[in-house]
């Protein structure tokens, strides 16, 4: 398991997990990768590349095995919040300068030179917070909390240049910080960090089309506390959703049902600021990296149900921000 924290020395640190317990421990440091925020495998899981979420912001390639970084790209912008690999490129979303930028893998997996880089623009000041292919491999999406809009681009494979297709605005103030694809690839999930909701769009992959739908609270039908989710997952059968609630401190659970989710309820997340949280490979743990209790808690969970249950264990991992289970786990 890789493990991410905003650290100046220590931003990412190795583990082990006991699957039949849940037990992590933490191990060694990976030196030289400050502040890394967001993770993301290869298409062979041989590389994990991180964001370096930093002033001058920086993407860094690192051996899955050894914990050696590989090299590292400008990332051309501010802060750099999440990234993800799409074919032979790696998209980066910079959070501080609202940018979305592209570039090309080599062919041993190493980070080379961008190809393009996009910035948005809007009433309020962009900060772009995510950036994805869809399932089908077509398009790539951007969310970006400033401009309240998730954008739709095409990928030129012979250039790397984006092409913009849609930009769908959200509600001013709804500050949409990530989005989850179902398995179906025809939905998908749109946390809003500002107002405490999920949108649950279509996705219209032969077009690059969303379409917004059902408006959904967080919290259910409760009025939020000072609250802002920062990371939603579908589990892997499509049957559930999951959002994180920083502030109220608990991950929400729905329940699928057609075009539509059902609010199930929340379940403490073990700690304080939960910034991430992930699934295990089996889908009975969920690990929640706890940002401002400096520790990482992980919850039994129902396969049959989708239910979780009270938090079994943390361990003590400094500002924690991503978990990220390593190339082994299946």
């Amino acid at each position: 398991m890789y493990l991410g924290s905003f650290s100046p020395d220590a931003g990412v640190q190795r583990g082990t997990v006991d699957p039949r317990t849940g037990v992590l421990t933490v191990g060694a440091t990976v030196p030289d990768l400050p502040d890394s925020s967001w993770f993301a495998h290869s298409a062979d899981r041989r590389i994990v590349y991180v964001t370096n979420e930093l002033p001058e912001g920086h993407v860094s390639a690192v051996d899955a095995a050894t914990g050696r970084v590989l090299n590292k790209q400008s990332t051309h912008g501010e802060a750099p919040t999440h990234l993800s690999v799409h074919g032979q490129f790696l998209l980066t979303a910079n959070y501080g300068s609202g940018s979305v930028v592209v570039h090309r893998l080599a062919g041993d997996g190493t980070i080379g030179e961008s190809t393009d880089l996009v910035t948005h623009t809007g009433a309020a000041e962009a900060h772009a917070h995510q950036v994805l292919p869809d399932p089908s491999g077509r398009w790539v999406v951007a969310v970006d909390l400033g401009t309240d809009s998730v954008y739709v681009y095409g990928l030129d494979p012979a250039s790397g240049k984006l092409r913009a297709r849609q930009q769908l605005r959200l509600p001013t103030g709804y500050g949409p910080r990530h989005l989850a694809f179902h398995p179906d690839g025809r939905r998908a999930y749109i946390l809003g960090e500002l107002r405490s909701e999920i949108t649950v769009a279509a996705w219209d992959p032969s077009a690059g089309l969303f379409t917004p739908g059902q408006v959904i609270g967080t919290l259910g039908d409760a009025t939020p506390p000072q609250n802002f989710p920062s990371e939603i997952q579908v589990s892997p059968d499509g049957r559930f959703v999951y959002a994180a609630n920083r502030g109220h401190d608990s991950i929400a659970t729905f329940d699928v049902r057609g075009e539509r989710l059902a609010f199930a309820g929340t379940t403490p997340c073990g700690g304080a600021w939960p910034r991430h949280f992930t699934l295990d490979p089996t889908g009975r743990w969920v690990y929640v990296a706890n940002q401002r209790a400096n520790a990482v808690s992980w919850l039994l969970r129902d396969p049959r149900t989708g239910r979780l249950g009270s938090p079994a264990g943390s361990a003590a991992v400094n500002s924690a921000c991503f978990v990220l289970f390593g190339r082994n786990a299946r």
